[in-house]
């Protein structure tokens, strides 16, 4: 003998199921505060020689905030030696170059600055 349920008892369950699959796999790939944090958007760091005006400056198609001689942007679709080059002829000599925390090289520091 089976006992048969009201078709909205069933379509219940389903979405219950569903919501819940849907919650748990949304709590398995979100970020925690820390990962978070420690991103920031942040992908490229540049150190000028000289401080521009500008707190916010665009170089490459990239936009850069700045302040002082010292500017951050976030992640663009160019190589990390190619955003140094465009950041270079927009604003002057570089001092420092980091690309998701790895500095350039000196040799490509000068490639950049050349």
């Amino acid at each position: 003998m089976t006992i048969s349920l009201p078709r909205t008892v069933n379509f219940g369950a389903i979405a219950a199921a569903l919501a819940w699959t849907t919650m748990s796999f949304g709590a398995a790939i979100t970020p925690t505060a820390a990962e978070a944090a420690s991103n920031n958007g942040v992908f490229y760091t540049a150190e000028l020689a000289k401080p521009v005006e500008q707190g916010t400056v665009v170089a490459g198609g990239i936009a850069w905030a700045c302040k002082g001689t010292k500017c951050v942007a976030a992640k663009g679709n160019s190589r990390p030696m190619r955003v140094c080059r465009d950041l270079q002829r927009e604003h002057g000599q570089i001092a420092d170059f980091t690309a998701k925390g790895e500095a350039l090289g000196e040799d490509k520091l000068a490639k950049c600055n050349g």
